[in-house]
């Protein structure tokens, strides 16, 4: 067996990130930045009431309570034709841009209409500048917005479109194949036969990797039998910037998986010191990086977690691939017999009113039993030897 980190860095030494494309704005969240963003334009773009009131000249409010005339109402879109005088103020809405000669805006609860002689009384003194935003106050034109490597996320969107960026140059989404092998598996809903299984893995895999916000990419069920396991993995590559396969690649003397990849690609056949998800290969097949996890279904599910999905978020440019990792306090015994292996619990659990995570058992820990990881938050670090009971900080890696 070799240890978890030798197997990591063996396949992040092997990916980079795509190339760098440009999407619509409205299609890049969760894309990371390939270049600098820089801003065009003001934001705001012209000076701007941030409040319903009264555009006023500040000097016409000193000794308030002061009446002033009403020359005009001006909504947010709009523009007033003109100049405020002394003496005179502008009725205006939230958003409306400020009047030549007002310099200050005066909240509508601090005033009172006179409709019949077309006055405000203004109850209060405002200084200059009070209530308006100023042009440029948040972006400036040549102000660098986000640096390249930035993930792209709702405020980053919204702060580009402010700007009136149409277009943005990001890492390619990845687009990521996935494909179970084995002549058990069926997914057609019928009645199960003699020895057959319902195929989960795939289901598994293709929602993780949409939620992780690439292109999935379903490559089906292949059996085994070398010719239609050769065309998934050669179909694949030519389609898809990475794949994931479950099944086949242990010490089988039915495993094709390993035959044909051996054929088509150069592969790494790994035994990691980790349970669930010892087995597992990595390799290339036509420059496209093949993971092959596990079969069973929860050791399917961790391999993605520690091996696939921080290689793949390397080649969607994220600068740091790794799931976020933390102490939380045990509230069951997670020790396991001494057996060489760092192994990975499925707790789940929450954060306190402080931040502190408590974690618990999620249900049974067989790499077959995957009720216990969907109902998983995280996965509990335990290495060989280490001794966890209640009470006692354990390291998590957080999963959602």
């Amino acid at each position: 067996m070799i240890p978890l980190a030798e197997a990591r860095a063996h396949v992040l030494q092997q990916v980079a990130p795509l190339a760098s494309t440009a999407v619509a704005v409205g299609d890049a969240a969760g894309l990371v930045l390939a270049s600098d963003a820089v801003a065009a334009e003001l934001v705001p773009p012209f000076a701007n009431t941030a409040m319903d009131g009264f555009a006023v000249r500040a000097a016409d409010t000193i000794g308030a309570p002061v009446t002033l005339q009403l020359v005009g109402t001006l909504a947010a879109g709009a523009a007033f034709e003109g100049t405020v005088e002394a003496g005179q103020a502008v009725q205006i809405m939230t958003g409306a841009p400020m009047p030549d000669g007002a310099d200050a805006v005066v909240m509508v609860e601090r005033s009172t209409i006179d409709s019949a002689s077309n006055r405000v009384e203004i109850e209060i003194e405002v200084e200059v500048g009070n209530h308006v935003r100023r042009a440029g106050e948040d972006v400036t034109t040549g102000d660098l917005l986000f640096r390249a490597g930035t993930v792209l996320g709702a405020g980053h969107l919204g702060v580009l479109a402010s700007v009136g960026l149409q277009t943005v140059e990001v890492i390619r989404r990845p687009r990521v194949g996935v494909v179970s092998t084995g002549d058990e598996l069926v997914d057609d809903g019928g009645v199960l036969q003699a020895g057959q299984i319902r195929d989960s893995n795939r289901r598994t895999l293709l929602t993780l990797v949409a939620e992780a916000g690439w292109e999935a990419v379903d490559l089906g069920i292949a059996i085994d039998e070398k010719e239609t396991i050769r065309e998934a993995f050669i179909s694949g590559a030519e389609s898809c910037d990475a794949i994931l396969s479950s099944g086949g690649v242990s010490m089988g003397a039915f495993d094709y998986v390993k035959v044909v990849l051996d054929e088509i690609g150069s592969m790494r056949w790994m035994q990691i010191a980790i349970k669930p998800a010892k087995p597992f290969a990595f390799g290339m097949v036509d420059g496209t990086p093949v993971f092959g996890l596990p079969g069973n279904p929860v050791s399917s599910m961790v391999s993605f977690e520690l091996m696939a999905r921080p290689a793949i978020r390397t080649m969607a440019g994220h600068a740091d691939p790794f799931a976020p990792r933390l102490l939380a306090i045990s509230e069951d015994s997670l020790t396991h017999p001494p057996d060489g292996k760092t192994h990975f619990l499925r707790v789940e659990g929450e954060p306190d009113e402080s931040g502190r995570w408590y974690v618990r058992r999620a249900g049974g820990q067989g790499s077959h039993q995957l009720t216990a990881m969907a109902r998983a938050d995280a996965l509990a670090v335990v290495p060989d030897e280490v001794e966890v009971g209640p009470g006692d900080e354990v390291e998590i890696m957080v999963l959602r």
